[in-house]
């Protein structure tokens, strides 16, 4: 049996062999350069090259900055502005120390800090209590100011009240509504307050030399029910002297706060203004009370504008307020008016041509197509 097999290994295959061969397909050319199609044809070691990668980055990150024909997401989400919209600045100046300076004098905290025995032994015990006072206190001496500016730009403060203008608060403001017996509620810079904690007038405190003149403002810029442009003054005193606010001459009595309901969240915008001197405001001043919307009918801009020799903006401090219950008391007792009630008109439900024979369609498919006067069980 062996030799047949023998036999068959030596004499050639013949017959049908199956070969494979590779098959051309036309190239098409592509649909933009070729990656390093400027280096073709070139001594590449004629081209420049980099001793250290510093220089090959600093390249690299230049022309990463070019312009391109597009416009990248970040580049479409923060659209860079024009020279000549730039805002102007009508608030104090501030010279700020150089960056040396302010290294300088955190080396030496931290140096003093390590030197102290009993801080060091707080923070190995985990026993160390962090001042807060004190860090807010040096926060609004610092870079708190220039934060505050950006948040208030953040919500369109600026934008609103003064259009092209800006200012930085270089005054801390506090304002704090008495919620309760032994509760406040303070305004930061777009915290949620109520209307109900916003009834009364709020404590306001400030720095202040001694002798100086002050203007606050209180004003709605979201809540005028008939002109979009205009905004409703809910507090105005002028000559305040130093920081006692009450002792000033209350130009415009303080009114609650009214978001109409269903307009969303209103922003009510505390305002500091300091003055240069003493300011007769006759041609503001509304009766008291003054229960009329019409009078209170108020422009930020154009009262700026009015007294911006003698005023200059100094603090800022603003909360949100939406509607509730205790809005419709303040529009039936104190403003004496109807209260308005804004609803979005939803477009009726489309519901697609009936089919004799439904497929694949709730058991109640024929719920949709009653007729109004019928009762529905709901739409499926």
């Amino acid at each position: 049996m062996a030799a047949p097999l023998a036999r068959m290994s030596v004499w050639p295959v013949t017959g049908r062999t199956i070969s494979t061969a590779a098959a051309l397909c036309r190239r098409v050319a592509p649909l933009g350069p070729l990656p390093n199609e400027q280096f073709r044809d070139k001594d590449l070691d004629s081209l420049k090259t980099y001793r250290s990668f510093t220089k090959y980055y600093r390249q690299a990150d230049k022309e990463s900055k070019k312009s391109n024909w597009w416009r990248s997401y970040r580049q479409f989400l923060y659209p860079k502005k024009d020279e000549d919209s730039q805002k102007v600045d009508i608030g104090f100046p501030y010279i700020s120390s150089s960056a040396k300076e302010r290294l300088k004098a955190q080396k030496e905290v931290v140096k003093a800090n390590h030197k102290n025995l009993e801080l060091e032994k707080a923070s190995r015990h985990r026993t160390l209590l962090i001042p807060l006072d004190e860090v807010r206190a040096e926060w609004e001496r610092t870079c708190g100011p220039s934060h505050i500016q950006r948040v208030a730009e953040h919500y369109g403060v600026y934008k609103d009240l003064f259009g092209e203008a800006t200012f930085v608060p270089r005054v801390s403001l506090r304002v704090q509504y008495n919620s309760g017996e032994d509760t406040v509620m303070p305004v930061y810079y777009g915290n949620v307050v109520t209307p109900t904690e916003a009834a009364a007038a709020p404590g306001v405190s400030f720095e202040a030399e001694e002798g100086s003149l002050w203007t606050l403002l209180l004003t709605n810029p979201d809540g005028h029910l008939r002109e979009t442009d205009s905004e409703y003054v809910h507090w105005l005193i002028g000559n305040i002297p130093g920081n006692q606010v009450f002792s000033g001459d209350e130009v415009c009595h303080y009114l609650p706060a009214f978001p109409a309901k269903g307009t969303g969240y209103h922003r009510y915008i505390f305002i500091l203004f300091k003055q240069e001197e003493r300011i007769d405001f006759k041609e503001e001043l509304r009766p008291n009370p003054c229960h009329s919307l019409k009078l209170r009918t108020f422009k930020t801009l154009d009262f700026y504008r009015k007294y911006e020799d003698k005023i200059t903006p100094a603090g800022l401090a603003f909360f949100q307020c939406a509607w509730d219950d205790s809005v419709t008391n303040v529009f039936h007792n104190i403003l004496n008016m109807k209260e308005p009630i804004f609803e979005h008109q939803f477009p009726p439900v489309y519901h697609p041509p009936q089919v004799k024979f439904p497929h694949l369609q709730p058991l109640r498919y024929l719920d949709r197509y009653r007729d109004s006067d019928e009762p529905t069980y709901g739409i499926y």
